[in-house]
């Protein structure tokens, strides 16, 4: 039995991150798949595991980690010598926290607004009014989030805003491959700072955003680069974009290629 246990969603980008982690360092683990939507994530077993009732969360030898950054990290502490992600000097592993704290607070929560309103929003209209309400009051960690968004989807002014954070995402991503001389974030080895922006990107392409890097070739070949990776395809098994689970998405897509 392995001794660590993943507790993830296939379609959350913050699990994509760990996943990709685990299958880097080579590690067997155990796999819980949460149905978010029917609120695996919100159940007392899970809540005594992680709770702000999201995803990911990792238990090994009994004990729980949670939060994806935080995550990402133990794996670094707790098997340095496998794949390291982080530099080994003082100063390289504050640079890179320094990337993943801007990530996290800029491109990652913006990613959700189009997510939302692109995928999951129908989700929602099904729902009665008060239905809606007793999921955004049961929520610990994203219960304003929902009541922004409502049950009619964010508004043209938050889109608006999420794509302005999302163009500053992909514009210091630029700066920091073009500093580093690439192929990666930082140099010629990949770091957490890849795997923290990683599913954004995925995601961006997935949803056809893709365009906000037409004039940034690096960002197209740093994309390319990670999904020849063999730890991409075992991250991103089927079900986990977003086109593969919402045809009308996948549509879309295929008429924006032409297809």
């Amino acid at each position: 039995m392995a001794d660590i246990h993943l507790y993830n969603a296939p379609q959350s980008t913050c699990s994509q991150r760990v996943r990709f982690a685990l299958h880097a360092k080579g590690l067997e683990f155990e796999e819980s798949k949460l149905d978010l939507f029917s609120g695996d994530q919100l159940k007392p077993e899970y809540l005594a595991i992680n709770p702000n009732g999201v995803v990911p969360a990792i238990v090994e030898n009994g004990v729980p980690v949670i939060d994806s950054a935080v995550i990402l990290e133990y794996l670094e502490d707790t098997r340095p010598e496998i794949s390291p992600m982080r530099p080994a000097d003082a100063v390289g592993a504050a640079k890179m926290r320094a990337m993943m704290r801007f990530i996290d607070e800029v491109p990652t929560p913006a990613i959700r607004v189009p997510s939302y309103n692109l995928a999951f929003l129908p989700h929602f209209q099904a729902m009665t009014e008060e239905e809606f309400q007793a999921l955004c009051d049961s929520k610990p960690l994203r219960r304003e989030f929902l009541m922004r968004m409502g049950r009619t989807g964010f508004p043209e002014k938050d889109m608006e805003e999420a794509m302005g954070r999302l163009k500053r995402g992909i514009e210091r991503m630029d700066g920091w491959i073009t500093e580093s001389g690439g192929p990666w974030v930082m140099g010629d080895r990949l770091s957490l700072a890849d795997l923290s922006i990683m599913p954004v990107i995925v995601r961006m392409d997935d949803i056809n955003l893709g365009h906000l890097w037409a004039d940034r070739p690096q960002i197209a070949t740093w994309l390319d680069n990670i999904r020849h990776r063999p730890e991409f395809k075992k991250t991103y098994y089927h079900g986990s974009l977003l086109t593969e689970k919402y045809p009308h998405l996948a549509k879309l897509r295929e008429e924006k290629e032409g297809v």
